[in-house]
């Protein structure tokens, strides 16, 4: 693979689209937390798991998947808003078990 140079203009907004995209990423950990959290509270208490919940965060871990793809450069398509949403690629196992 040959070594290719880029210039510095293009460099520093690709810099300044990935600091956006650290503070997106940022912002999606407290979602998947928070998520987190509440699915095990109401798991405790319902002794069921919340499918909406289950679902919301399924895509939300894609999308911060295609996040990080973009920041750490594996990937040139930058993340929604500045392209479609992500479509689930893997979707949730149909049963939880608790082993």
């Amino acid at each position: 693979m040959e070594s290719k140079t880029f210039p510095r203009k293009k460099i520093i907004i690709r810099l300044l689209y990935t600091i956006f995209f650290f503070i997106v990423f940022e912002i999606l950990k407290i979602i998947i937390q928070v998520s987190v959290l509440f699915q095990y509270v109401y798991l405790l208490i319902s002794k069921t798991y919340n499918d909406p919940v289950r679902n919301f965060t399924n895509k939300v871990s894609i999308y911060a998947y295609k996040v990080l793809r973009y920041v750490t450069l594996n990937e040139n398509e930058k993340p929604y808003p500045f392209h479609d949403f992500p479509e689930e690629r893997e979707l949730p196992e149909g049963e939880v078990f608790f082993e």
